[in-house]
């Protein structure tokens, strides 16, 4: 099984002033500062285009963290309530695509659009009737706010599969602020197999299975340790043997994660390399 999940952070509205200033909970980790002054998107009835406003920014830090998160849309609260908002309701940061020069490429939630990507990409090449053993596609929900999802997944097939392979971020010191002892694959250096995070430890059979796939077929594949947890950690407990794809990403859980479109590609070809490997 390949599993990539659907969500993204974001957060949910716990109460509606009078003025219209919007209270706010986080919903999967993040750090609220990088939100601060940012465009926010308050999602309202399902088919109808969200509400743009602001997260408003503190007056003054005196913290690295603001206590709370506020959101503000242009309306008091009567008016929001009318258009339908009420606690519960979602909101997120306003999303543009943006190509950085020839291989770079910036958005947010690209945790887990591009794991999502990478494995729509695998699936279009394979030839069903080709494949030596059966293969699962999976998405899931949930997965920022406790792998809800995986662990649905992980009830009805966890007895039956063999192998799991969570399609996710690797969330990278690749920066220009962070140190290189941990968590360094660079950007544009091909995919990444997380090696040890907070919640598995890749097989070192399996491992090596794996990048001899990827040396085979010439495959830029880099090895590395970071932080976080996956999907297929869950399976765990099952017996299924868990090993997390992922490619390099800069600013995970921010309003501008960046990655470089090499390494999505990579991360494409290893996907499809390991789902028909004999």
């Amino acid at each position: 099984m390949f599993i990539a999940h659907q969500d993204e952070v974001g957060f949910e509205v716990t109460n509606i002033a009078g003025d219209g200033t919007v209270s706010l909970r986080t919903r999967g980790g993040l750090f609220s500062s990088l939100w601060e002054g940012q465009p926010a998107l308050l999602h309202v009835e399902i088919g109808k285009l969200p509400v743009n406003g602001i997260f408003v920014p503190r007056e003054a830090a005196t913290a690295k963290q603001p206590e709370a998160l506020t959101a503000w849309f242009g309306m008091d609260g009567e008016t929001l309530k009318r258009r339908y908002v009420a606690n519960g309701a979602a909101v997120t940061a306003f999303k543009r695509a943006t190509r950085l020069g020839k291989t770079r490429f910036t958005a947010r939630a690209l945790d887990d659009r591009a794991g999502s990507t990478a494995l729509i990409l695998a699936a279009r090449r394979i030839v069903p009737s080709t494949l030596k053993r059966r293969v699962i596609f999976a998405w899931s929900v949930r997965e920022e706010t406790g792998l809800e999802g995986a662990m649905a997944l992980a009830k009805q097939y966890g007895a039956s599969v063999k192998r799991v392979y969570s399609v996710d971020t690797f969330v990278s010191s690749d920066s220009p602020v962070e140190t290189t002892r941990f968590a360094h694959a660079p950007l544009g250096r091909g995919a990444v197999i997380r090696g040890l995070d907070n919640s598995a430890i890749a097989p070192l059979a399996e491992l090596d299975r794996i990048l001899n796939i990827a040396r085979a077929q010439n495959i830029p594949v880099q090895v590395g340790a970071t932080n976080g947890g996956t999907d297929g950690s869950d399976f765990v407990r099952y017996g299924a043997l868990h090993v997390s794809l992922s490619w390099p990403g800069r600013y995970s859980h921010s309003p501008v994660e960046v990655l470089d479109l090499r390494d999505l590609q990579a991360l494409e070809k290893l996907i499809y390399a390991i789902a028909t490997a004999q």
